[in-house]
């Protein structure tokens, strides 16, 4: 580390004021910043409460959250496939495929994201911070395998320059910046986003009988078809077998779907470590889950379809529900700040991710939208439950 510190120190003056790279100063402490702490620390004046904990360290913590999604996601691409072609294949034979197509997509998305922070930093000549670590490994956990990687690239773009840096930047956006990206491609490019069928790679015909279709697909094929979800899920891919679509097999994410979702197993071990180590709040986690559950339970109590009489337990393995509850919905930025606004902020995504899922038979998926719509009121729910508080201390103040 020494000798990469004296390189840095080396080359320093040239980025320094009246340096010839003197507008590249950012890219530089963007970097240096990286590898060691920043000599600009807060000053000795005033009270101060130290911290081990600071924004680099926090989006590191997400990021080895994200990893039991990553691998196992690269894994579920390989499996999937193998599975599609009717071959059987070894461990890291489908590592190998799966890292062959969720690779380029991560590299694409930090490349083209990280390009756009860096020429913003420069223009406005303001600081690089650690904010895109999170999102440029969030937007390809979001996305099925077979998205063209240009198409991964623009809504890469859209979702830093509108999503964030027209807000002002990293801890100034009122959105997610990742669910950006998504929301951009699947509005703009429905048919690649929705990965269908992205069990196969296009070399070999799948085998007769088999589907790619995700779990929530299946779902609004039952209600339009009238029979019960299980059914349809349990009738589907017989091929494979009848215990493709149960409930052990979705929770531990052995369906297709993109790449980092279908795994529920794997979404709360991250959830796990965002918890313990304080990243992440439970608050927001436990109370999504809950509002999906109770009102799965009440679209059962008024069902007029199979859809609305499936199982709550269906809804909290199929989908991105998990996903989205621990990595998306606990964003420290976009979601809501008072303990009791967390607590609504996550229900109300619960409650609505359901509503969106099983009303709207066109976009079976319900989370993003829902986690979207919830950013854009978690400012006003904060207002009103700090003012709820100011209510209840002036009617205890006796002066």
């Amino acid at each position: 580390m020494k000798f990469v510190q004296n390189a840095f120190d080396k080359i320093k003056p040239h980025f320094e004021k009246g340096g010839k790279w003197e507008k590249f100063h950012p890219i530089y402490e963007g970097h240096r910043t990286l590898f060691f702490a920043p000599k600009f620390v807060t000053g000795n004046r005033g009270v101060q409460i130290r911290d081990g904990i600071d924004l680099k360290r926090m989006m590191m913590t997400v990021i080895i959250a994200m990893v039991p999604c990553l691998l196992f996601g690269i894994w579920n691409v390989g499996h999937q496939y193998y599975l599609a072609t009717g071959t059987e294949a070894a461990f890291l034979d489908k590592v190998a495929i799966g890292a062959m197509k969720v690779v380029p997509i991560i590299a694409v998305s930090y490349a083209v994201g990280l390009l756009t922070e860096f020429t913003i930093c420069v223009i406005r000549q303001h600081d690089v911070n650690e904010g895109f670590l999170v999102t440029g490994m969030l937007i390809p956990l979001v996305v099925p395998p077979t998205i063209p990687l240009w198409q991964v690239g623009l809504a890469t773009f859209f979702a830093v320059v509108i999503g964030k840096e027209v807000f002002g930047g990293t801890g100034m956006n009122i959105l997610n910046v990742a669910l950006t990206a998504r929301a951009f491609l699947y509005f703009a490019y429905p048919s690649q986003i929705s990965g269908e069928i992205w069990t196969y790679l296009g070399d070999k015909a799948t085998v007769d009988g088999y589907s790619g279709a995700t779990s929530l697909a299946l779902a609004v094929e039952a209600s339009n078809e009238g029979v019960a979800v299980a059914d349809k899920l349990a009738q589907t891919n017989t091929v494979l077998g009848g215990d493709f679509f149960s409930i052990s097999n979705m929770f531990m994410g052995l369906i297709p779907g993109s790449i980092g979702e279908t795994s529920t197993l794997a979404a709360l071990i991250g959830g796990i470590i965002l918890i313990a180590t304080g990243v992440g709040s439970w608050k927001i986690i436990v109370s999504v889950f809950g509002g999906a559950f109770l009102t799965g339970m009440l679209m059962n109590a008024v069902a007029v379809n199979t859809y609305m009489e499936m199982d709550p337990m269906y809804h909290m393995v199929i989908g991105g529900l998990a996903f989205g509850a621990v990595f998306m919905a606990t964003d420290p930025v976009s979601a809501a700040q008072t303990e009791r606004g967390k607590w609504i902020y996550g229900f109300m995504i619960g409650a609505l991710t359901i509503i969106i899922r099983v009303l709207n038979p066109a976009y079976p998926e319900g989370i993003m939208l829902a986690i979207l719509f919830m950013n854009v009121f978690a400012p006003l729910i904060d207002y009103y439950v700090v003012q709820a508080n100011k209510k209840r201390r002036l009617a205890r103040a006796t002066v």
